[in-house]
């Protein structure tokens, strides 16, 4: 199983929908909003690195109100 975390900016008063959103996409765990640098923080899960991405691009990036995305893929050093 693959994890990231998914760092968003959005547009501007749209985070907590985007979350609302994003959180009920299969394979998200968990979707908040927050503050500083990006408005909204996501942990997903998939099966491989290429799941997660057509994740990220498919289903992710597709929400209204999103302007930008850098997904970290959790590694086990």
């Amino acid at each position: 199983m693959v994890h990231a975390y998914i760092l968003i900016q959005t547009e501007v008063g749209k985070a907590a929908a985007v979350a609302a959103s994003i959180g009920e996409i299969a394979g998200v765990t968990k979707a908040e909003d927050v503050t500083g640098p990006y408005d909204v923080i996501v942990r997903a899960e998939a099966n491989t690195v290429d799941e997660l991405g057509r994740l990220v691009v498919a289903r992710v990036q597709s929400v209204d109100g999103i302007t930008r995305t850098l997904t970290c893929p959790v590694v086990n050093l």
